[in-house]
């Protein structure tokens, strides 16, 4: 039986390369990730300043109804990886109370604009 060598070193070295890439690719994942959720938190405290900044103004019930809302929904999309990372909480545990944030968040929001 012929074995071709320059075959078997091409495959060998395709492997190589798609290990090798594949955790460059789970790594640029994190860091997009990251950069999304921080992202995340910028624009939403600043939904949640101005809304609050206009309850001050106007001192609508709505608009400081709406203000939490938002803070809420914009804490809990971070708080699962934060929880996780800094806190050493199971992962389904932090995406369990990011749900239950964004979940109250929304209700709140709903519950604003419903208000008159």
């Amino acid at each position: 039986m012929v074995v071709n060598t320059r075959y078997l070193s091409a495959v060998c070295d395709f492997e190589i390369r798609t290990s090798m890439s594949f955790h460059d690719t789970g790594l640029s994942i994190a860091i997009l990730l990251a950069v999304v959720k921080t992202l995340i938190l910028l624009v939403g405290s600043v939904i949640t300043f101005f809304a609050y900044k206009a309850y001050r103004r106007t001192r609508q019930r709505a608009l400081g109804l709406l203000a939490v809302g938002f803070g809420l929904v914009t804490l809990g999309l971070v708080l699962a990886g934060l929880l996780y990372e800094l806190l050493g909480v199971s992962l389904m545990m932090g995406i369990l109370l990011e749900s239950l944030l964004m979940f109250a968040g929304f209700l709140i929001i709903a519950h604003s604009l419903y208000v008159t």
